[in-house]
């Protein structure tokens, strides 16, 4: 599957302790994959992993067909896999605009304005936030600025870390456009949330990631026809059905 960021029996160890267990998925371009899972299930360390900034133990990362093991993350973000750590990160200080300047910095002169409105065209409201101090920005609107640092330099894949973190299911349902857009335009999502139902609604695939490995794999339509099969999935994290929480529209 060479159009697809592809994990094969990936292992990731953090603090000396095994945390990610040879978890396989594949992120095929121009569709939304979900990596659902508990608290503490290992997700987050393999988003690091496949940024590049931890080192996976064993298995491989491929985007593309390109291998990007032992690779900088500077280096995976040039191989176009470009991440959105949880956390709503931009530079607080700076303007909504000169953010995406810094972004789009990374493209040939020439190529930066039109990069700078295709983003406009996903992030409209963005476009009137222009001379906004990031750091003044509602959490939503920082997370839809993070969004848009991540794709201003077309990238081929985006890991979006915890897209609803701290945000309220309104602001959250108006993030779920742009990310299909986004998907639309050819690049490969992986989406890692919590809230059950807003993935499974906007994914292609979803997989279950429990204490450090893959328990689950489906098309995201089965599992919101088949809920307990979710349910059942998360039980094996020992924290109930109660941690595969939804999202109320």
């Amino acid at each position: 599957m060479h159009e697809a960021l592809v994990l094969d029996a990936v292992c990731v160890e953090r603090g000396g302790r095994l945390v990610v267990r040879e978890a396989s998925l594949a992120v095929p371009r121009g569709e939304i994959t979900a990596l659902l899972g508990p608290n503490g299930a290992g997700k987050s360390s393999l988003v690091l992993a496949v940024a590049g900034v931890v080192r996976a133990s064993a298995g491989s990362i491929r985007a593309g067909g390109a291998d990007l093991a032992g690779r900088r993350p500077e280096q995976i973000r040039q191989a176009g896999v470009a991440t959105v750590p949880e956390g709503h990160r931009v530079l607080g200080d700076l303007s909504v605009a000169d953010n995406l300047r810094v972004a789009a910095a990374r493209l040939p002169r020439r190529d930066r304005p039109a990069a700078l409105e295709r983003v406009y065209e996903i992030f409209g409201e963005l476009r009137d936030l222009g001379d906004r101090r990031a750091g003044s920005l509602s959490g939503g609107q920082q997370q839809m600025l993070a969004l848009a640092q991540a794709i201003v330099a077309h990238p081929s894949y985006l890991i979006v870390d915890e897209l609803s973190l701290g945000l309220a299911p309104v602001v959250v349902r108006r993030l779920v456009p742009a990310l299909r857009e986004i998907a639309a335009q050819g690049v490969g999502v992986l989406l890692i949330e919590q809230f059950t139902s807003l993935a499974l609604d906007v994914a292609t695939t979803a997989h279950v990631l429990v204490r450090g490995r893959i328990r689950l794999s489906e098309p995201a339509g089965v599992l919101r026809e088949q809920p307990e099969r979710l349910a059942a999935s998360y039980h094996l994290s020992g924290t109930g059905a109660a941690a595969a929480p939804a999202i109320s529209s």
